[in-house]
């Protein structure tokens, strides 16, 4: 899809939805990023690989190691040369350090291909990318979103976009998994536009709960 039919997608699904007219009066069209250029995808997949489960700032801070130390971008071959000790220095945890060593050695040798993943469909694309340890379904729906630029990924294991949707459409808690995935049946092929706004209304009801 081109850019200008986010919008017009956003206003598709607000014809049919007053929950989502609401978030897009209150929030406007969402930021879905374009889709990187085949070179940002191997930094993207490493930087969400070390995000995974820190805080913000502690793991920009570990991410602003690991590149100084591979010399100022992240690429498969200089992070299989600075190998498991030099990212356990860098303040990589075991556990992620297995996991970009694998994931670098994967596209080195090319079983992943990410010059050519985005031919793939999402589901393909999740299956490629979860071979490599510690890369699990929601970092592959991550990648999809925030690297791909695709339209319809609807990550129900996020507990931001089902937060988002209990406080939105007003269900009193967040939903399960299987819950989230019926409902987000209705808004096929624009899912990822709705979890931008669950994203969204997450984000305002924390506001919403702070002491004034």
């Amino acid at each position: 899809m081109v850019r200008a039919d986010v919008t017009a997608a956003a206003r598709e699904l607000a014809d049919r939805e007053p929950v989502i007219a609401g978030l897009l009066e209150r929030h406007g069209p969402p930021r879905i990023p374009r889709p990187r250029p085949t070179g940002d995808r191997f930094p993207a997949l490493a930087r969400s690989v070390l995000y995974q489960q820190l805080a913000g700032s502690a793991a920009a801070a570990i991410h602003r190691r690991v590149v100084d130390a591979v010399g100022g971008s992240l690429a498969p071959a200089p992070l299989v040369a600075l190998g498991f000790d030099g990212l356990r220095a860098c303040g990589v945890s075991s556990a992620k350090a297995v996991s970009l060593l694998d994931l670098s050695v994967r596209v080195e040798t090319g079983e992943i291909r990410l010059e050519r993943i985005g031919r793939l469909a999402d589901d393909e694309v999740v299956e490629h990318l979860t071979r490599v340890r510690g890369i699990g379904t929601w970092t592959a729906e991550m990648f999809l979103l925030f690297t791909l630029g695709r339209l319809d990924v609807w990550p129900v294991g996020d507990f931001g976009v089902r937060a988002g949707y209990g406080a939105a459409w007003g269900l009193g808690g967040p939903p399960t998994p299987g819950a989230l995935t019926r409902h987000g049946d209705p808004y096929r092929p624009y899912r990822s536009l709705v979890a931008w706004y669950c994203w969204r209304a997450a984000d305002d009801a924390k506001r919403a709960r702070l002491p004034s």
